[in-house]
């Protein structure tokens, strides 16, 4: 059957995302349902698990991209609202290797999305345009695919809780945001041994007390008061769809997923000795010499959940992590970005100390800033960025006391006492801009560089920084 051709917006670099009964509507969702669908039979697949998160659009697309999926003659198990890491968990536990998620992530309620594994690998970069051109072209397979319902809740709990001991019981503070980890994450925890601080454990899909999103230090503050309310030793925060982790320690420091990959690379180093770690260009150079002296191998990559979930898969390597809260554990794991084991592995980790703070206070650190984001019209941010690459490369460069320019991804360019980082955004018109040095002097040192390069190659902008 022909279907309207989605909107060219929906088809994301790592996913399919958009503003609800806008541009993602439910016919755009059972068209691009039945492309999955085509898709999954070319690669010999039986049958997707489809979840979905807590979003109130979520019922109806996922109606709408199961009836979509079945049109290609593949069967759709259906496991209800959950955590996306329970989505994944759903593909390795019912043994059919593929599953979507109906997730908006960490944006705001009016939007949605499609996360999509087939055959154990996620859709990305071009195989979701390949999608589009399917609806296009009418390149679809035709067929009727049955409909089941399953339950991977008990298993997914049982599967961690036999595989994460707690050497003493922990008082946590837990914020789910009102996304889809409070569905699941107070029984983790409490079955982990842990007692509870609970904040917004009721999904919600209006999110109305904080956005979920524990990236941006402000949707941590409710965190922080609680710690210094209670007598909770650590916090724990989780993204809208549960697959991101956020941390605070008790005196309010928030510790960013970058130095959270260092605890958790010692740990997995101590038992995969020589292990490659993967991580992505945004984090800290502090993580390179630390995962060395633990006797691992570090490698940096391109940002991307569903970049580093590749990467991983074809390096072999052990654990990766990216700063924006993905963790993906091969060790004892699946490979899969999960924050909810994320959270579980790290307590492991700290019960284990007689201060769980101080453990985490004594990682290296380092004067930074959060990820700045430089808001231009589509298409501009790479234009931006492939001009400014030019002129760090170029001789002289723009950059004249740079000791090394990194391209992988985006700009990133090493001085003697910090980095800068400006790559565009894959999924939003952006650029993200990132700097960390020794100290606050070499801070505004390199900002300034940065600024005076970027002027130079693109007069004018508004820079948040």
């Amino acid at each position: 059957m022909r279907h309207p051709l989605p909107a060219a917006e929906l088809f994301k670099a790592y996913d399919i995302r958009g503003i609800v009964d806008t541009v993602l509507t439910p016919t755009a969702v059972r068209a691009i349902g039945h492309a999955i669908g085509s898709e999954a039979a070319v690669r010999g697949q039986r049958a997707i698990a489809v979840g979905r998160d807590g979003r109130l659009s979520g019922p109806a697309l996922a109606g709408a991209l199961t009836a979509g999926i079945r049109a290609a003659g593949i069967d759709v198990i259906d496991i209800g609202c959950v955590p996306t890491p329970l989505t994944y968990f759903a593909a390795f536990e019912l043994g059919c290797a593929s599953c979507v998620s109906v997730t908006g992530s960490h944006n705001p309620p009016a939007y949605n999305g499609l996360k999509i594994v087939l055959d154990g690998r996620t859709l990305h970069g071009e195989a979701i345009q390949d999608l589009r051109r399917r609806i296009a072209e009418d390149d679809l397979v035709e067929g009727a695919g049955a409909l089941r319902g399953a339950d991977v809740r008990a298993a997914y709990l049982d599967r961690i809780v036999g595989d994460i001991e707690l050497a003493r019981p922990l008082k946590i503070v837990l914020d789910c945001g009102n996304g889809v980890a409070g569905a699941v994450a107070p029984e983790l925890f409490r079955r982990l041994g842990c007692e509870l601080v609970e904040l917004f454990c009721e999904v919600d899909g209006r999110f109305p007390n904080h956005h979920p999103d524990p990236s941006r230090p402000e949707n941590l503050q409710d965190v922080i008061r609680a710690l210094r309310e209670t007598d909770a030793e650590l916090g724990l925060a989780f993204d809208g769809d549960g697959d991101r982790l956020g941390v605070v320690c008790k005196d309010g420091e928030i510790v960013f997923p970058d130095r959270q990959l260092m605890l958790f690379a010692a740990d997995v180093l101590a038992r995969v000795p020589g292990g490659e770690i993967l991580y992505d260009v945004k984090c800290t150079r502090n993580l390179a010499p630390w995962i060395r002296a633990h006797g691992g191998r570090p490698t940096m990559w391109k940002t991307g959940h569903a970049l580093l979930k590749a990467k991983l898969q074809e390096t072999g390597a052990a654990l990766a992590g990216e700063m924006s809260g993905h963790m993906f554990f091969k060790e004892r794991w699946y490979g899969f970005d999960d924050g909810l084991y994320a959270g579980a592995r790290l307590l492991e980790i700290l019960s284990a100390r007689a201060d769980a703070n101080a453990a985490l206070k004594a990682l290296p650190d380092a004067t930074s800033t959060p990820e700045l984001n430089l808001k231009m019209q589509e298409g501009e941010p790479f234009e931006l960025v492939r001009r400014l690459r030019e002129a760090a490369l170029a001789t002289p460069s723009c950059f004249a006391e740079a000791r090394e320019v990194i391209t992988l991804d985006g700009l990133r360019v090493e001085f003697a006492h910090g980095f800068g980082l400006a790559r565009p955004s894959n999924t939003t018109p952006m650029v993200v801009l990132r700097f960390e040095a020794d100290d606050a002097a070499a801070l505004a040192s390199i900002e300034a560089a940065f600024r005076r390069a970027l002027d130079a190659v693109w007069p004018g902008l508004a820079l948040p920084f």
